[in-house]
């Protein structure tokens, strides 16, 4: 059975490593959302979030790994490189 998605000890244990802190599902939902519009679009559809991942971005950028605008978003490579990690064990790797 595979855990695609879904918020493991694992992947809990990888985000502290990674962020500092353990992140939550919808954090963890989020970030193909944010990697896309990086490859993508490059600014958030209000229509695509809610206010809890609107909350969420906004910490992103208070900490320095977003910035910009929603209109006009930019990243840092760390966190590039950090999503793209929780992305491999959470969604890729097959347990």
């Amino acid at each position: 059975m595979t855990s695609r998605g879904m918020l493991t000890d694992e992947i809990k244990s990888k985000s502290k490593e990674l962020f500092g802190y353990e992140i939550n599902t919808r954090e963890l939902r989020l970030i193909p959302y944010i990697i896309y519009v990086m490859t993508n679009e490059r600014y958030i559809n209000i229509k695509k979030v809610n206010a809890e991942e609107l909350t969420i971005i906004h910490k992103w950028m208070l900490v320095g790994h977003i910035y910009g605008t929603l209109d006009n978003l930019y990243i840092t490579k760390k966190f590039w490189d950090i999503c793209n990690e929780i992305l491999y064990f959470s969604y890729v790797i097959e347990k």
